[in-house]
């Protein structure tokens, strides 16, 4: 059992420092591209990344990370008083609340939002300018979750 422990708490480091990466690019230069754009093609840009996003690799990385971290939050529970247990469940937790629940509950739905206005149209516009200052902001939490997710990994790899 421990070396399904430390397999899956070394998987969900890289699977967190992966999605780390992937949202620390949209924060620090995508997303403000996409914003000097005219709204219209900032719009079809984002809605065709939104489409192209949704690929069995990335949902690997991105729920399988989820999935493992729902296992090794459980695990730790049952492991708790040794030395790494304590930083496998702060990880488990920023990354499933942090990451993957904050996706779920609020890019997502400005993803929806986004994908159901015309680009060309004034209401498309108006939804633009929200949804870059919301989902930017959202995915700034997603971004520094992820990461620390991968911190603690790491510190419990290294207590393990």
């Amino acid at each position: 059992m421990g070396n399904l422990l430390f397999g899956l708490t070394y998987v969900s480091a890289l699977g967190s420092g992966l999605i780390a990466g992937l949202f620390f690019a949209f924060s620090t230069f995508v997303m403000s591209a996409l914003a000097r754009l005219p709204a219209e093609q900032g719009i079809v840009a984002m809605q065709s990344i939104n489409v192209t996003v949704l690929n069995p690799l990335f949902s690997l990385v991105f729920m399988g990370t989820a999935l493992a971290c729902v296992i090794l939050g459980i695990a730790s529970l049952t492991k708790w008083g040794t030395d790494s247990a304590a930083y496998v469940l702060v990880g488990c937790i920023l990354y499933f609340v942090g990451s993957f629940l904050v996706t779920i509950v609020f890019n997502v739905p400005l993803n929806d939002a986004l994908a159901a206005v015309a680009p060309g149209s004034s209401e498309g516009a108006q939804l633009w300018n929200l949804y870059l200052s919301k989902w930017v902001a959202w995915n700034h939490v997603r971004t520094i979750a992820s990461l620390a997710a991968l911190a603690s990994f790491i510190l419990a790899i290294r207590k393990w």
